[in-house]
């Protein structure tokens, strides 16, 4: 197999800020709803309106990314979907009103998932294993910001509102950014077993190129036929997979969202000290991509996958366990710090639970499953805590880890 060439460093600094740029309205929202709630008169289940319109703007990005990467180029298509999520949160910053709040999120979604998409199809052929890990912990990183951003303006008196105006004044920086580098993304090294751009009949590409082995023993790649839509949707594991996806990130959503609500409400932790802890948890996230992206070279990604899918389930445990603030601080750190790999570990092994013919079609229905159930499982969640008790998240992240486990179990079974 041919190695991925070094990426550029200065594309590498931007891939990594961007995915910053992802996390951070992840991060605000969990911290800054219970004033928003309050300033809006809405009851907590209403923030699911936000995470639906996010989604639904996600979800329709990430699937026309892929159409206007070829046409856009890459350095466009992450400027123009920066400066619309700046844009989107900018109206965060000066709404009056739930509703226009609803619609800001369907643009955030839409810039949001056009980032993440192409940015992931970018760094699958120019980064590597290890950039690709790291390029996610850097996501973590953005949503532990995020929390210190809300809880430093609201603990300084200052409105929510501040807090998205200063995360829409970096994503502004961030958008020039990128439209300064834009002819530096047209250079890519051709992705082993990508299909070309030109299309073939019926809607299938002309051909596959796969990675062998030539007789000389130098890496080579041939030609073969390229698979139907209906053959990848024939696959258990392609489901079983995307599945996975979602109950992953409802988890990390979850758990980062309803925390602080937890904390304060649940265990009487101020808010202050409940933010930091919302902070580490999210923190957390991005020390264990950076450390375990390392680990999963040297022990392998299956080990590191399995291990991390336990870790989870522990974490949620001790959430669950009725006891003082602490517990339920040191089980967030524990689940931030096993999930930490997942998503990108999960996204690397797509080929080996599908095969390499059906792994594009596979990812992208992960990502797509991955943003729903990261809308509508937590707010699921919220839902029963608003009408029972705050108490009930770790049993529900619990019950969550156990069928992740499960899923991906059923997902690895050979085809």
């Amino acid at each position: 197999m041919p190695t991925t060439p070094r990426p550029r460093a200065a594309l590498l600094l931007l891939a990594y800020l961007a995915f910053v740029s992802l996390g951070l309205p992840d991060g605000l929202i969990g911290v800054g709803w219970p004033s928003i709630r309050v300033d809006f008169g809405v009851p907590t289940e209403a923030v699911g309106l936000v995470l639906t319109a996010g989604t639904v703007g996600y979800l329709g990005s990430s699937v026309a990314a892929g159409f206007t990467l070829a046409r856009l180029g890459v350095g466009r298509l992450l400027a123009g979907s920066t400066l619309l999520a700046s844009l989107a949160l900018t109206g965060y910053a000066t709404t009056p009103a739930l509703a226009l709040m609803v619609g800001c999120a369907l643009l955030l979604g839409l810039g949001s998932g056009a980032i993440d998409s192409g940015l992931n199809a970018y760094a699958a052929g120019a980064f590597g294993p290890r950039h690709m890990n790291w390029m996610h912990a850097f996501f973590g990183l953005g949503v532990a910001i995020g929390p210190l951003i809300m809880t430093g303006a609201l603990t300084a008196g200052l409105s929510w509102r501040w807090g998205y105006a200063v995360v829409a004044a970096a994503q502004l920086v961030l958008a020039v950014a990128f439209a300064l580098t834009v002819r530096a993304w047209r250079d890519r090294a051709p992705v082993p077993g990508a299909a070309p751009a030109a299309p073939g009949e019926g809607g299938l590409p002309a051909e596959v190129r796969v990675p062998v082995a030539g007789a000389d023993g130098a890496p080579s790649t041939v030609a073969v036929a390229p698979v139907r839509v209906r053959e990848t949707l024939r696959l258990p594991a392609v489901w079983f997979g995307a599945l996975a996806f979602a109950v992953y990130v409802a988890i990390e959503v979850a758990a980062g969202l309803w925390a602080f609500l937890l904390l304060t409400e649940g265990r009487g932790l101020g808010a202050a000290v409940a933010g930091l802890c919302v902070s580490g948890y999210w923190g957390s996230l991005f020390v264990g991509r950076v450390v375990q992206g390392v680990v999963a070279e040297r022990l392998g990604s299956s080990t590191v996958l399995r291990a991390s899918l336990l870790g989870m389930a522990a974490g949620a445990a001790l959430i669950a366990l009725p006891g003082p603030a602490w517990l339920a601080v040191t089980g967030l750190a524990v689940v931030g710090f096993a999930a930490a790999p997942v998503f990108p570990l999960l996204t690397l092994t797509t080929a080996d639970r599908v095969g390499p013919a059906h792994a594009d079609r596979a990812i992208g229905l992960q990502i797509g499953t991955a943003g729903l159930g990261g809308a509508l499982i937590p707010a699921g969640i919220g839902v029963l805590l608003g009408n029972t008790s705050v108490e009930l998240l770790g049993p529900a992240l619990l019950l969550l880890a156990l069928a992740l486990l499960a899923l991906h179990a059923a997902s690895a079974r050979r085809r």
